[in-house]
C-alpha cells in the first residue's frame, strides 16, 4: 500500500523564501539516541556589577576607554573593531580568480543595561523599549552616511554563540558594501514584489495567520514564529504587521509592541530549557545606499543551537557544510514546544 506523503514523518526539502536556496528536513531521525558531545552548563549567576568586566558602568576597557558611569543604554565605537572607517581604496583582481576589494565600515557595541546580570527576557519592558530606541538613533546616524550601504544590528548571546563578554550587550556593523545575506534577501524581495506589487513577508505572514501552526506571540504590531524553512531546531522570527522598510519607520506604538515581543519570545526561550538561552539573533532591513527598496519587509531572526536540552548543541557539519541545511525535529513541532511555555520568567517564578 502507497504511503501518503507527511511533512511531520516523511524526509523532505523545504524552499527559504527569503534565500531562495533549499534545505532538507528529516523528521524521523529526531527518534536516534545521542551519544555524541554534550556542552557544560552555562553559568547563569551573575552579580549585578563586576569590576572586572570592561562593559560595566565606569570600568576601564581593554583599550584603556573608562566607560561613563552610564544608567540606562549605552553605545560605543568597539575598540576591536572588525571593520575600518578609514582603510584605504583598492581592488585586487588577478585574471578573475584572485579577487578582493577594500571593505570600510565602522563597529558599535551596544550595552542593553548598566547591570551586569540582566539579559533581555529579565529587563522591564520600558528598559527594551530604551534599546529600540537606541538601536534607531545608532541606525539613523550610520545609515545616514554616504560612506554607509548598509546596517547590520544584532546579538550573540552566550558563551556558545561566540559572546566574549556576559555584559548584555549586542553589536551594529554598518559597511560600505551590501552584506551576502541581505543581498539574498533583496533579490528574492524585489522578485516577489515585481511580480505581485506586493510585500513577500506580508503575504507570508496572512498564510501563517491563517494557519496557526507556526505562530508563537501575536501583538497588535508583531508576529512570531517559527518559519516554515527554519534551519536551527528553535530558530524564530519576528515580523512587522504593517510594511516598513526599515526599523527608524516604527512610531511609538510599534517600537513599544516590539520591546513588549522581545521581551515575551526570549522569555519562552530561557523557559524552554531553564537556562539563559544561547541565540544570534539579527534585523534585517532595506540597505542605506541611497536607493529605493518597497519590496523590502523588516524582520528579525534568531538562531539558536541548542537541539534537545542545554547540553546538546547542533552542528552545521558534514552533509550541511558540503550540500546544504538539515533539520531533524520539524518546525511544526518546535513552534508547538516553544507556544506550550509559560511568559513568566522561570526566575521569577
Amino acid at each position: 500500500m502507497q504511503q501518503t506523503f507527511d511533512l511531520n514523518e516523511h524526509s523532505h526539502k523545504r524552499l527559504n523564501i527569503l534565500t531562495g536556496e533549499w534545505i532538507l528536513v528529516s523528521p524521523h531521525r529526531s527518534k536516534r539516541p545521542w551519544q555524541g558531545k554534550v556542552e557544560d552548563l552555562p553559568k547563569d549567576e551573575r552579580p549585578v556589577y563586576d569590576p572586572a568586566c570592561y562593559l560595566c558602568p565606569g570600568n576601564e576597557r581593554s583599550g584603556g576607554i573608562k566607560n561613563p558611569a552610564y544608567t540606562e543604554t549605552f553605545a560605543f565605537t568597539n575598540d576591536f573593531a572588525a571593520l575600518q572607517a578609514d582603510s584605504p581604496e583598492g581592488d585586487i583582481n588577478e585574471n578573475n580568480l584572485l579577487i578582493a576589494k577594500s571593505e570600510r565600515g565602522v563597529c558599535k557595541v551596544i550595552c542593553f543595561s548598566p547591570r551586569h546580570d540582566l539579559t533581555l527576557p529579565l529587563m522591564e519592558v520600558a528598559a527594551i523599549r530604551k534599546v529600540v530606541d537606541l538601536w534607531i538613533d545608532q541606525f539613523n546616524e550610520l545609515g545616514g552616511r554616504p560612506d554607509i550601504s548598509y546596517v547590520q544590528i544584532f546579538e550573540n548571546k552566550g558563551e556558545m554563540m561566540g559572546a566574549s563578554n556576559p555584559h548584555p550587550h549586542g553589536q551594529i556593523w554598518a559597511q560600505s558594501s551590501v552584506p551576502v545575506e541581505v543581498t539574498k534577501e533583496t533579490r528574492q524581495q524585489k522578485n516577489y514584489y515585481e511580480a505581485t506589487g506586493k510585500s513577500l513577508l506580508e503575504d507570508y505572514l496572512a498564510i501563517e495567520l491563517e494557519k496557526k501552526e507556526r505562530i508563537l506571540i501575536e501583538n497588535e504590531h508583531f508576529v512570531a514564529l517559527v518559519p516554515f524553512w527554519a534551519v536551527w531546531p528553535f530558530e524564530t522570527m519576528i515580523i512587522s504587521r504593517r510594511v516598513v522598510q526599515t526599523i527608524s519607520a516604527f512610531h511609538d506604538d510599534e517600537k513599544d509592541a516590539l520591546a513588549d515581543i522581545l521581551k515575551r519570545l526570549t522569555t519562552r526561550y530561557d523557559n524552554l530549557f531553564n537556562i539563559s538561552f544561547p541565540y544570534s539573533a539579527g534585523m534585517h532591513q532595506a540597505p542605506t545606499d541611497g536607493g529605493i527598496y518597497p519590496e523590502w519587509h523588516w524582520h528579525m531572526h534568531f538562531y539558536p543551537p541548542l537541539l534537545r536540552s542545554a547540553t546538546v548543541k547542533k552542528f552545521m557539519v558534514g552533509y550541511e557544510m558540503m550540500g546544504n541545511p538539515q533539520r531533524d525535529i520539524t518546525p511544526e513541532a518546535a513552534a508547538e514546544r516553544l507556544r506550550g511555555l509559560p511568559e513568566v520568567h522561570y526566575k521569577n517564578r
